[in-house]
């Protein structure tokens, strides 16, 4: 008989099991990316390439990608890394997110097949530095294999403002099934405009109207700032330790 949609009956652990047989290699422990007094650890394996489909039966077990490495969190003692995601029909945006809607209209956007250059390189690097503090500019090869080496189909949007300058980047995973997001970078002297609000808010009426059911957002990480802004884009639904979807 199955569980009630409530209730829980069984926990994975150290985390849910893969979809198909792969060998996972794991990692030694690391320094947390989100608490600076936590220590992390991961299982993962490379793919040279992946099916849309078989990708989503990933995401459904807990784990993300990095480039070609597909990874799931097995941190021990703690479970704060979790998986979420909108169902695409239901979204409604609060006032918040209709007020940051309206004040990027006038934004260019594009869908097109990734491909770096040399201006999204800049703005990478600029927000890497001003956004999240890095001390050291990357290399173009980390630039290309962190954001532009993928196994799955993804795709790239990018935002303009009128006058043809590169405001911001979404690079995304596609499927039948859902449509993931898997990085987005901006020009911090844009920040007042809500550029991520309204990246996620586009990226989901783009799922819509292409009639895909879920957008996925990552791991929500209670506690951890940068994060916490997954749980503003409602109805949402996060990843039991059982493998169940519920509503947040």
């Amino acid at each position: 008989m199955d569980a009630p949609e409530s209730g829980q009956s069984i926990s994975h652990y150290p985390g849910h099991p893969t979809p198909v047989a792969v060998r996972l290699a794991v990692t030694p422990e690391h320094p947390c990316s989100y608490f600076p007094d936590r220590v992390a650890r991961t299982r993962a394996f490379w793919a040279p390439s992946i099916p849309g489909e078989l990708y989503h039966a990933f995401m459904d077990a807990g784990f993300r990608r990095s480039g070609r490495v597909v990874y799931q969190p097995i941190c021990g003692g703690c479970r704060d890394c979790i998986p979420i995601r909108v169902p695409v029909a239901t979204f409604a945006p609060d006032k918040t997110q209709r007020r940051c809607w309206r004040k990027n209209q006038d934004l260019i956007v594009s869908i097109d097949q990734p491909e770096p250059t040399e201006e999204k390189h800049a703005l990478y690097e600029k927000y890497r530095r001003h956004w999240h503090g890095a001390a050291e500019e990357g290399d173009w090869q980390g630039f290309t294999s962190f954001l532009y080496d993928s196994p799955v189909e993804t795709m790239e949007v990018c935002y303009r403002d009128a006058a043809g300058n590169l405001l911001g980047v979404g690079i995304c995973d596609v499927c039948a099934p859902s449509l993931s997001s898997v990085y987005f970078y901006f020009d911090p002297d844009e920040a007042k405009r809500g550029l991520g609000t309204f990246s996620a808010m586009w990226e989901i009426d783009w799922a819509r109207r292409n009639s895909i059911p879920h957008y996925y957002l990552g791991y929500w990480v209670k506690g951890c700032g940068a994060m916490e802004y997954m749980a503003n884009f409602r109805p949402f639904e996060m990843l039991g330790t059982d493998g169940v979807w519920r509503a947040g």
